[in-house]
C-alpha cells in the first residue's frame, strides 16, 4: 500500500532536516557572504555565493546519530586574479578566515575548498570557483590546477527531474539517502547516489504509466524498479557521466567492489520496496515499510482538540487565499504528451549577478525581482495562460499576504522577492476550457 500520510510523517519527523537548522544555515551562508564580499581580499573580484550540492539541490537530511553532521557546499565565484595560481584559491580564502577572530578557531582547508566547523552540528564548505577561457572551474591546491566543472547545470538537471516527478524527486533522494545512513549496508557518495536516481526519471514513464510520479510513495516505487533493471544490467561498474556535461566520469570516484554491493543491495531493497506497495493489508504494508525504513515509519499520530487549541494560541490570524484551477471552472486532465516549463531568472541588481533561478539551487535574497517566462510549451496554440503566485511562511503570514489566486496573463510574469519562506510559482495552460499542462517554479528567499 502507499500509506502516503505516513511517509509524509516519516519525512517531517525522521527525515528531513529541521527547519530551525535550515534557517541556522542560510543566517551562516549570509553572514560569510558578508565577510567575503566586502573583504579587502576579494571585494574588486568577488561576484556572488552560489549554493552547491545538496544545499542547493534541497536533499540535506537530518543526521541520524548524535553523532552525525551535516555539510554544505557553497561556490565562492570569483572573476579570475590575474597574478594567482590555482592552488592560491584556497589558501588565500583560508588565510582570509584564519585572520577573523570569528573564524580562526572554525576554519580548515582541503583540497578544493575552505571549511568552516560550527560546533558538531554542521560545516560550510567553501569551495573557489571562477570562469577562464569560457569555461568555469574550481580549484585544486594539491595539483595547483583548475579543475573543469558545471555545478550550477547539474542543479539544474537534478531540478528537471524534480519537476518531471511532479516535486517527488528529492524527497526521494532523501529517502534513498535515509536508508544508506539507517542500514549502512553499503556506501555512495550523495552526487553519485543524486546521478544514478535522476538517470531513472524521464518523462517516457508517464506515456507508459501517467500516474507513475503521482505521489513519493509511487514515485519511489517507480524510480527504484528502474534502478534496479539498470544495475542489473550492469554487472561491471558503468560510466557514470556528469549530466553538467563536464565530461567527468563520475565512477572515478567509486570502485568496482563499491558498485558491487551497491548493485546487490538496490536490487534487494528495491524488491523490499516494491513487496511493501504492492501489498494489499494495510498491517502487513506497514510492518514491510518499517523492515526497510525502521520503526520511526508510523502512523501519524492525531493531536487532540485540546492540544490544536493550545498549539494555534497567539498564532496570527490570515486569510487564506489560495485558489486551484478547479476554482475557476477548469477541469484538470494533464496531457503527458503535452509539457510546459517555467523559467525564473533573477534580474541583474547592482553588485549582484543576473542568473536562471534553477541554478542556483531556486534560492534567491530579498528585494530582488524575478522574471518568469514560459521557456517550453508542446501544447499547441491556441491556448490561455494562467500563473499563480503562492507566499509562504511566517513573514508573509503576519501581514496577511499569503496570495495564492490565479489571473489570466501572458507568457511572462514577474515578481519581486519579499518575504523570506519557501514560496512557488505556478503557470497553468488551458485549452479549450481543460488544464493540460502546468508547471512549478519553487522559489527559496533568504
Amino acid at each position: 500500500m502507499k500509506l502516503t500520510n505516513y511517509f509524509k510523517n516519516f519525512l517531517d519527523n525522521s527525515v528531513n532536516l529541521n527547519a530551525t537548522r535550515i534557517t541556522l544555515l542560510d543566517e551562516r551562508t549570509e553572514t560569510i557572504t558578508t565577510v567575503l564580499k566586502n573583504s579587502e581580499l576579494l571585494k574588486d573580484n568577488f561576484l556572488d555565493v552560489i549554493p552547491q550540492g545538496s544545499y542547493a539541490h534541497k536533499t540535506i537530511i537530518k543526521p541520524l546519530r548524535a553523532t552525525d553532521e551535516f555539510d554544505a557546499d557553497i561556490l565562492l565565484y570569483l572573476e579570475e586574479f590575474a597574478d594567482w595560481e590555482a592552488c592560491d584559491y584556497v589558501e588565500n580564502v583560508y588565510q582570509l578566515f584564519r585572520n577573523n577572530s570569528i573564524y580562526r578557531d572554525k576554519v580548515s582547508r582541503k583540497t578544493r575548498c575552505v571549511t568552516i566547523d560550527y560546533a558538531n552540528d554542521f560545516h560550510i564548505d567553501v569551495v573557489p570557483f571562477l570562469e577562464r577561457h569560457g569555461n568555469k572551474y574550481v580549484t585544486n591546491r594539491h595539483k595547483d590546477n583548475f579543475e573543469l566543472t558545471d555545478p550550477e547545470k547539474y542543479t539544474e538537471w537534478l531540478d528537471e527531474r524534480n519537476r518531471i516527478t511532479k516535486h517527488h524527486f528529492v524527497k526521494v533522494i532523501r529517502l534513498v539517502k535515509y536508508l544508506r545512513d539507517y542500514k549502512r549496508t553499503f556506501s555512495i557518495k550523495s552526487i553519485l547516489l543524486n546521478t544514478l536516481l535522476g538517470e531513472q526519471v524521464n518523462d517516457a514513464a508517464l506515456l507508459e504509466n501517467e500516474d507513475c510520479y503521482n505521489d513519493i510513495p509511487t514515485t519511489l516505487y517507480t524510480v527504484m524498479k528502474k534502478l534496479k533493471k539498470y544495475v542489473d544490467d550492469n554487472y561491471y561498474m558503468p560510466t557514470i557521466l556528469d549530466p553538467g556535461d563536464t565530461g567527468e566520469n563520475f565512477g572515478d570516484r567509486w570502485d568496482q567492489a563499491g558498485w558491487a554491493t551497491f548493485r546487490t543491495k538496490m536490487i534487494y531493497y528495491s524488491d523490499k520496496i516494491t513487496e511493501a506497495y504492492e501489498e494489499t493489508d494495510l498491517q502487513k504494508s506497514l510492518e514491510k515499510w518499517q523492515f526497510i525504513f525502521g520503526e520511526d515509519f508510523k502512523k501519524p499520530e492525531a493531536k487532540a482538540e485540546n492540544q490544536l487549541q493550545i498549539a494555534n494560541r497567539g498564532l496570527v490570524v490570515y486569510n487564506n487565499t489560495e485558489q486551484q484551477i478547479t476554482d475557476l471552472g477548469f477541469p484538470v486532465r494533464i496531457n503527458p504528451f503535452y509539457k510546459v516549463r517555467l523559467l525564473g531568472r533573477v534580474t541583474k541588481k547592482q553588485g549582484f549577478r543576473e542568473y536562471d533561478l534553477s541554478t542556483n539551487g531556486n534560492k534567491v535574497g530579498r528585494s530582488r525581482n524575478i522574471a518568469f517566462s514560459i521557456r517550453q510549451c508542446d501544447v499547441p496554440q491556441p491556448y490561455q495562460v494562467y500563473w499563480k503566485t503562492l507566499n509562504r511562511g511566517e513573514e508573509a503570514i503576519k501581514i496577511n499576504c499569503v496570495r495564492g489566486q490565479i489571473s489570466e496573463g501572458l507568457a511572462t510574469h514577474n515578481e519581486p522577492t519579499s518575504f523570506r519562506g519557501n514560496h512557488f510559482v505556478e503557470c497553468y495552460i488551458v485549452k479549450n476550457g481543460v488544464c493540460v499542462a502546468k508547471d512549478r517554479q519553487s522559489v527559496i528567499i533568504i
